[in-house]
């Protein structure tokens, strides 16, 4: 699996790619700024993009511009975003675009490896991979989530991580069949066409909780 790395810090950088590599990902290019980054996702056309926020020249979005514009010139290339804190402003503009993997990750989960390997393959496959302090800011941001219960909030959290049902019904110790009642409610609670699909599913509900 091809993989295109932008990360300013030399030591994280070299982290990411040895670390990858050890799990049979292939480094096609490593790129420590903006500029550079956009002509080597659109050359490399890679399997997933794994790319910081923040890069030279002027540290502010010069990652996830360059990630957006990829994804434009090839689209749904798959892009996980490493940032330093949650800032749900780039969540809100990376998901605007539905098509292809999406995930947002703090720099801090890269050392829990089986979980950001995991991030990784679930992007790389189309699939959608939210930090959880993310997750967290934009429920708490959102007032019509008043109407849900509890539980429900409960199962709205862990679909935006984009765990699939088995996983939130093994996360939250219940059945499957509850874990299927409960999103039916929030869909018509908040309004969402239902979908079996988990990874327009968790984008949906993002993307709701972004408006």
């Amino acid at each position: 699996m091809r993989v295109v790395i932008a990360e300013d810090h030399a030591l994280l950088r070299d982290g990411l790619t040895r670390l990858l590599e050890a799990y049979d990902f292939e480094v096609v290019a490593a790129v420590d700024n903006g500029p550079s980054l956009l002509p080597a996702l659109v050359e490399q056309k890679p399997d997933v993009a794994v790319v910081d926020v923040r890069l030279p020249p002027t540290f502010t979005d010069e990652g996830l511009q360059a990630a957006i514009a990829a994804r434009a010139a090839v689209p749904g290339m798959p892009v996980l975003v490493l940032s330093q804190h949650v800032e749900p402003l780039y969540a809100r503009e990376l998901l605007s675009d539905r098509k292809g993997g999406v995930g947002y990750l703090l720099k801090d989960r890269v050392s829990h490896v089986a979980q950001f390997i995991d991030a990784v393959r679930r992007v790389a496959a189309g699939g959608t991979a939210m930090d959880p302090e993310v997750v967290g800011q934009l429920l708490a941001r959102h007032q019509p989530l008043a109407a849900l219960t509890a539980r429900e909030r409960e199962v709205l959290g862990l679909m935006a991580e984009g765990r699939s049902n088995g996983a939130i019904a093994g996360k939250l110790f219940i059945g499957e069949k509850a874990v299927s009642k409960h999103i039916s409610s929030i869909f018509t609670k908040l309004g969402l066409p239902p979908s079996d699909d988990d990874h327009r599913r968790v984008l949906a509900v993002l993307a709701y909780l972004n408006v």
